[in-house]
């Protein structure tokens, strides 16, 4: 077996997700499995990958090289796979688009349903991300193209980036909060004894987005922009929506806006895709996408109004 491509994936579950249990269940597999390979290539190579001598086990140095070099040979093998079939076929045999928490999925049904109906061979694959999820998707060859990523690509990165949108933020609590009678505007000393609703980066590879908080502040952590708002609309902690989201709860008296000492600047939502990866399902996309038209109109406002 020696380094095979599978028992990096493996090492690779591990480290990210924690356990051999959360790994398995990630790539499918059982448990048992993942410790057979791991062992195997412990024995073959003469080496430590796992330290087991606590409750849970840990990389070694030997493990940590492992798993980071083994990320790079990945990323490689993926990267060729895809440029393999794009030359014997013109089109890419699969395109992984990632959405930010920002775009309702199924605004983007139309256009894949378009693209279906003239490019069938091609596969379409959706997953989610948040905050700077995104832009690691890109990196780490998760996605091939990001709709809504926040904020500007990592620098050097070699990513370009379109921006599809700007919107308003604004600071939220239900009306029994205790900050809801708070005077304004509110300074992050007032803020501090409160819980905060926050997304989760969903970053893997890359360091996950610090959210602006009060220095020891507790934070309620969400997948995704449905779950804070809910968690905010049940006064389970106070935090900052796009406009466009709270405005409907806000005219309906579910939310209290409140005015920070502090205000957040607009956030800047993006297209996103590798640079040297153009191929002709992506340029489909891209031309269909980069209008910021149709992402307030589209993807934005007919679900919140």
């Amino acid at each position: 077996m020696r380094l095979s491509l599978d028992v990096l994936t493996v090492l690779d579950a591990i480290d990210r997700r924690g356990t051999f249990a959360a790994a398995a269940e990630e790539l499918h597999r059982v448990p048992s499995s993942l410790s057979y390979l791991v062992q195997k290539l412990e024995s073959e190579l003469g080496v430590t990958v796992f330290d087991r001598s606590g409750h849970r086990a840990r990389l070694t140095p030997t493990g940590t090289l492992l798993v980071e070099e083994g990320r790079r040979l990945l990323q490689a093998a993926a990267t060729l796979e895809s440029r393999a079939r794009r030359i014997e076929t013109g089109w890419e045999s699969e395109l992984r688009i990632a959405l930010d928490t920002v775009v309702p999925f199924e605004r983007l049904l139309p256009l894949v349903k378009s693209f279906y109906a003239e490019h069938s061979h091609t596969q379409i694959r959706i997953g989610h991300e948040v905050l700077g999820g995104c832009w690691d998707a890109l990196l780490s060859q998760r996605a091939d193209l990001v709709v809504g990523a926040s904020g500007e690509p990592p620098s050097g990165s070699g990513l370009t980036s379109q921006l599809l949108e700007q919107l308003e933020v604004v600071f939220c609590v239900a009306p029994d909060h205790p900050l809801a009678q708070a005077a304004e505007p509110l300074s992050w000393q007032t803020i501090a004894p409160h819980r905060l609703v926050s997304l989760s980066d969903s970053s893997h590879r890359q360091p996950p987005r610090a959210i602006p908080s009060a220095g020891g502040q507790e934070v309620f952590g969400v997948a995704t922009l449905t779950a804070q708002l809910e968690a905010q609309l049940a006064g389970l902690g106070c935090g900052h929506l796009p406009w466009q989201i709270a405005k409907p709860h806000v005219q309906a008296g579910r939310l209290i806006v409140k005015t920070l000492l502090e205000a957040q600047p607009p956030q800047h939502f993006h297209l996103g895709w590798r640079s040297h990866d153009e191929g002709p399902a992506l340029r489909w996309w891209l031309e269909r996408l980069n209008r910021p038209d149709f992402i307030r109109a589209a993807l934005l406002e007919p679900e919140m109004e």
